[in-house]
């Protein structure tokens, strides 16, 4: 249950909706109750059972509780007798029942009504909270969870606390208070039968507590297996070109039909046992229901000492007990493989991130002078990426960095943004650690133009927007012209208004590329890093994002980390790296001299 208050805590913006839900219940479970005790004076008129009583009864307190009320029941059914004949006396008792139920009914609904604004509030505090703190962890926390997984628990996971943790809510109030109402009942018509039938009840509440201990484990297995074949679909539907290519799709099918088998045998598993909990709940209660017909009819038929219409209704209450009895059996269950969904929602809510603000930090405005990097080491896991790494870069300079795959050209950027943190020396802006400056200031200092061009399922303009919320038609439009991309946005059919579909497929990717370098523009940002922008691309495209990249680097400060070395022959410095070291640094044409590593790159490059 730890988990179950942990969760709980999101009701607390809607504890009004809670009390209007327990008063509501309250009156369902009074009436509910009456419901049944209404029936009696009805059978009395019917089975003209009723004895005379021409005054009415005096109140001798609470245990004499059940004769005070049989006495005022045959005396308001003898004045009716009197007042309107037998026949109206019954049409008068048969509103009663009809009455009774009618409200019972009515707050019935009214329960519900005021706790399904409280379960789905939960249910989106919870689902809002989730996406905030999966935005706001670590990119490496997504290197090591499988993205389907993550997307199983916002989705199937908070459904099912929904459907089970929620669901005891409306169970809380309302089916302990109707077998207490109903209880109340049962010992003002008979104590002795009441005592009787409560023997057997813990007996029966016992067997059925044996089922569900497996559930948790069962349900968490379940669950488990169906973030994997999330993960396998999204995974198909991210690299469709490429399992077709390959003729890969016996591959992938195999390997989703492994996953939804093993997810058929769990849920198997875990709905058969938990379909156990009402037959057997069922059986145990018709068992109690027996046993009382054989003691409560010897009351009425051998020992006299309980009238027939008396019994009628007692068993009546009894069954009615019966119904709540077994809700809270089945959601006993619930709250069982509720358990395995909120431990795997609560995983990731309670994760801490490893990259945040510290509580000092401060907000930069401006950058003003360089970029150090001081000694700087780095690993993701095992081996150092980058090791007693050194770098200066001046305000107003072009630095490029050049390396084979693996070099930690990219690993550079992905310190610089804090997406990681240096496991050794330190990064600064102006002589700040970037450690000190809070991640929204550090990051508004930069813009971000990647080897993939990540483009979102929207328009033209809401990509841009990403950059600059408040940013004009004008101002996006002219961001379109400096990074070459207004030539072809202007003939798409509704303009920059225009849905570029699922990571902007239905362009090209110079086009992708140069919509990513006008978002950037757009920001308008002194420090910009471009990590392999132009590596994917084709000779013209090539040219013509090239051509935004150096009108967007003029009068900023820039990290290029370069594949093609064309692209950087008017850097300021070029930094060679191996290794995760620098090996050689200078402009271009001074590299070109020494005739070492660079040159070796650039003879390569110039063969391939």
């Amino acid at each position: 249950m730890k988990y179950f208050r942990k969760i709980l805590k999101y009701a607390k913006p809607y504890r009004a909706y809670a009390w209007l839900n327990i008063v509501a219940n309250i009156f369902y479970a009074l009436f509910g109750t009456l419901a049944f005790v209404s029936l009696m004076p009805m059978l009395k008129v019917l089975f003209d059972n009723s004895v005379k009583v021409t005054t009415p009864p005096v109140y001798e307190g609470i245990t004499k509780a059940g004769d005070y009320f049989e006495a005022y029941m045959n005396y308001f059914i003898t004045q009716k007798i009197e007042a309107s004949g037998e026949l109206s006396a019954l049409m008068i008792m048969i509103g009663l029942v009809i009455g009774t139920f009618l409200l019972k009914n009515f707050f019935g609904y009214l329960a519900m009504f005021f706790i399904t604004f409280l379960r789905n509030g939960v249910l989106k505090d919870l689902r809002n909270d989730l996406y905030k703190k999966t935005v706001a962890l670590p990119v490496s926390f997504y290197s090591e969870k499988r993205k389907g997984d993550t997307i199983a628990r916002i989705s199937t996971d908070v459904l099912e606390i929904q459907h089970s943790f929620l669901s005891i809510l409306e169970l809380i109030v309302r089916e302990p208070l109707m077998i207490i109402f109903t209880i109340i009942a049962m010992l003002t018509i008979s104590v002795k039968l009441t005592i009787f039938v409560f023997i057997f009840i813990p007996v029966s509440g016992f067997v059925i507590s044996l089922i569900g201990k497996s559930l948790k484990r069962h349900s968490d297995n379940v669950q488990k297996e169906q973030g994997f074949f999330l993960s396998i679909l999204e995974e198909t539907l991210g690299g469709l070109k490429i399992i077709k290519g390959f003729n890969a799709e016996k591959i992938f099918n195999e390997k989703f039909q492994g996953s939804t088998s093993r997810f058929f045998k769990y849920s198997n598993t875990l709905l058969n046992r938990q379909n156990l909990a009402s037959p057997i709940s069922e059986f145990l209660g018709i068992v109690v229901i027996a046993i009382l017909l054989w003691f409560g009819g010897s009351m009425v038929l051998v020992e006299k000492t309980l009238p027939p219409e008396a019994f009628i209704v007692y068993m009546g209450l009894a069954y009615n007990i019966l119904t709540p009895a077994k809700a809270i059996s089945k959601a006993s269950y619930g709250v069982k493989k509720g358990n395995a969904a909120a431990e795997r929602v609560l995983e990731i809510l309670e994760t801490e991130s490893t990259i945040k603000d510290k509580e000092s930090a401060i907000k930069k405005e401006s950058f003003e002078a360089a970029i150090q990097l001081e000694t700087i080491s780095f690993k993701y896991e095992e081996d150092w990426v980058l090791q007693d790494f050194s770098l200066k870069v001046p305000k107003g300079s072009t630095v490029a960095l050049v390396g084979q795959s693996g070099s930690g050209k990219s690993t550079i950027a992905n310190l610089l943004t804090r997406f990681y943190d240096v496991n050794k020396g330190t990064i600064s802006i102006d002589g700040t650690n970037i450690k000190d400056i809070s991640l929204k200031s550090l990051r508004s200092l930069m813009g971000l133009v990647t080897q993939d061009s990540i483009l979102f399922n929207d328009t033209v303009k809401g990509n841009l927007l990403i950059a600059n919320e408040d940013a004009s038609e004008e101002a996006i439009i002219e961001a379109l012209k400096v990074a070459n991309a207004w030539e072809f946005v202007q003939h798409l059919p509704q303009g920059i208004h225009t849905n570029i579909g699922d990571s902007g497929n239905k362009l090209s990717g110079g086009q992708k590329q140069r919509l990513s370098i006008a978002r950037a523009v757009l920001k308008n940002p002194p420090i910009m890093i471009l990590d392999e922008a132009t590596s994917a691309l084709d000779t013209e495209s090539e040219r013509l994002v090239q051509d935004a990249l150096e009108k967007m680097m003029q009068n900023r400060t820039s990290v290029v980390i370069a594949h093609r070395l064309s692209t950087i022959q008017n850097a300021d410095l070029i930094v060679v790296l191996s290794k995760g070291k620098i090996v050689e640094k200078g402009k271009h044409q001074e590299l070109l001299e020494k005739k070492g590593t660079y040159y070796s790159l650039v003879e390569m490059q110039s063969l391939s």
